[in-house]
């Protein structure tokens, strides 16, 4: 596709330092940039991005930190909501209204931070029609993965019992939680922000566990609680998920907030039959995708969806990362990058 070096935009983008005696130094934290389209990644379309979010992932690169943006400069976001500009895909013609979540954008492909970007066809999703661009950006990567771990247990299906969400206050644990109140579950939410007992209460929780009950160390078998869970969490805390769950249950993980480790046992596994889905929103197929937007579209309170989001413009989003690293944020941020 040829490249339009006069259309300028405006951009968050994350750099490196340079050493007098030169060579790459650390990250910097994400800056406002103005750009043309000669800076954006290869791809056959150019979406005019409205909406971003900022998850986890995209606070650790807005703040310079290591372990998700793989090349530099990058532009940061792994969602966006817009309109196709241009198309060298077949799929999509200018006009159409799209979304994106993962496939490495803003972590080795510039992302949705940012008022252009360039994309793989394949990778974009149309925009339902029940859905502004504003509440698909709400929903995000955090609202499809909290999908595909509903779905997952929806697959394997759950029985009578409660079901638990750790890491509920974040934005997996916020939407995971409506889908499953909504559908009839009773929610049992585990969180380190006891003060937001109201907040998971409003968002359908019927109860509210503190996490230091899940977060030490603990027994590879414990009573069975737990028909089903949606842990974002990892560690200790998914092994006491998992010592918890009860016979022929099962555990999406999607998270790995307290670690990448798993100090468990196969007991869970073999003696109780249960089942651990992991879940990777990033590289689900387009078919899965499809099924789990338009369950969104269709299942998702979006008044509820709307009380728990916030809006910043483009410049404000690098002071809410630090926010979100902190664990002070709750329920979903959006970003207009058009203000």
């Amino acid at each position: 596709m040829p490249r339009n070096v006069g259309f300028m935009f405006r951009a968050l983008r994350v750099e490196k330092s340079e050493f007098p005696t030169g060579g790459a130094g650390a990250a910097i934290p994400a800056r406002l940039v103005e750009l043309d389209d000669a800076a954006l990644s290869p791809g056959d379309v150019i979406v005019d991005v409205e909406y971003s979010s900022i998850n986890y992932k995209d606070g650790l690169a807005l703040a310079g930190k290591p372990g998700v943006i793989k090349s530099y400069p990058l532009i940061p976001g792994i969602d966006l909501v817009g309109t196709v500009a241009s198309s060298d895909a077949d799929e999509w013609t200018p006009g159409d209204r799209v979304l994106l979540n993962g496939w490495g954008v803003g972590e080795t492909h510039n992302g949705g931070l940012s008022e252009r970007a360039r994309v793989r066809g394949e990778w974009l999703v149309p925009l339902p029609d029940a859905l502004t661009g504003k509440r698909a950006a709400a929903i995000g990567t955090a609202g499809l993965t909290a999908m595909l771990a509903v779905l997952a247990l929806e697959r394997h299906g759950i029985s009578d019992g409660d079901v638990l969400v750790t890491g509920a206050a974040g934005g997996v644990g916020s939407i995971a939680i409506a889908l499953l109140a909504g559908l009839g579950h009773r929610v049992v939410a585990s969180t380190g922000r006891i003060g937001e007992r109201d907040y998971l209460m409003r968002l359908g929780a019927a109860e509210v566990l503190d996490r230091s009950a899940l977060g030490a160390p603990g027994r590879p078998l414990q009573s069975q609680r737990w028909a089903a869970a949606v842990d974002s969490v990892g560690s200790r805390t998914l092994a006491n998920v998992l010592a918890q769950t009860s016979y022929g249950g099962i555990v999406a993980a999607c998270g790995l907030a307290q670690g990448s480790d798993l100090p468990s046992t196969v007991m869970p596994f073999i003696l109780r039959s249960v089942t651990l889905s992991g879940i990777n929103s990033v590289q689900a197929p387009r078919a899965l995708r499809l099924q789990a937007w338009g369950r969104l579209a269709s299942h998702l309170d979006l008044e509820l969806l709307d009380s728990v989001t916030s809006t910043v413009s483009l410049a404000d989003a690098p002071s809410v990362a630090e926010q979100i690293l902190a664990g002070r944020v709750r329920g979903r941020t959006v970003v207009d990058v058009r203000a």
